[in-house]
């Protein structure tokens, strides 16, 4: 599961999308439907929140297990994710307290964004090192992108916190699934011009 590009199968883009978000997209399903419920498991109350959270687990390995069959390979942040959801959700589920795994995309998040800054303190930029074969770039424009992208991160993870310790379960469930695909999207599309006035040609390249 090591970052090899080169030896990275194509597979159908649809499905490919399918097995990254299915298992949120079902998490978000399951939980419409449950959030009312609770349940008596040997003894003990279990919200439908934690139900969900406990199926979420296994449809995410199966789901990251599938795209490293299809593909060869698996990136260090799918790598990173399946490790603090199995982690984070599996805390949540044997406590029986969901607050462990709404802290999940606040570690996701400080982990990358940590993770990039100490790449700048170095003066590297990490980023390149996973994303140089979708974008080839100069390195000035690797640098502004990776110092973005750093911040970027670190907001999120500030957002995260906010939602789940300041609003209802409900409020933060809506944010993981349609809040924070949003803002990644919407932050894609405003690095337009870094990409254009950094971007290589083959030739530039060659």
């Amino acid at each position: 599961m090591t970052r090899d590009t080169s030896a990275a199968k194509k597979i159908n883009p649809t499905l490919k999308l399918v097995l990254e978000l299915g298992p949120v997209v079902l998490f978000f399903i399951g939980y419409i439907k449950l959030r009312e419920e609770v349940f008596l498991i040997a003894g003990q109350e279990y919200k439908g929140f934690i139900i969900v959270t406990a199926a979420f687990i296994p449809l995410m390995v199966l789901s990251t297990l599938a795209l490293w069959k299809l593909t060869g390979h698996l990136s260090k942040m799918q790598l990173a994710t399946l490790v603090l959801v199995v982690f984070m959700g599996g805390l949540s589920v044997w406590l029986n307290d969901e607050r462990f795994f709404k802290m999940k995309p606040t570690l996701i998040y400080l982990l990358f964004g940590g993770a990039l800054g100490i790449g700048l303190l170095r003066g590297q930029s990490y980023l390149k090192l996973v994303m140089e074969e979708l974008m080839p770039l100069e390195q000035e424009g690797w640098m502004i992108l990776t110092r973005r992208f750093c911040l970027f991160f670190l907001a999120l993870a500030l957002a995260n916190e906010a939602i789940w310790r300041s609003f209802s379960t409900d409020t933060w469930v809506y944010f993981k699934t349609f809040g924070l695909p949003v803002a990644m999207f919407a932050f894609f599309m405003f690095q337009g011009r870094v990409l254009q006035q950094y971007g290589l040609s083959d030739e530039d390249e060659a």
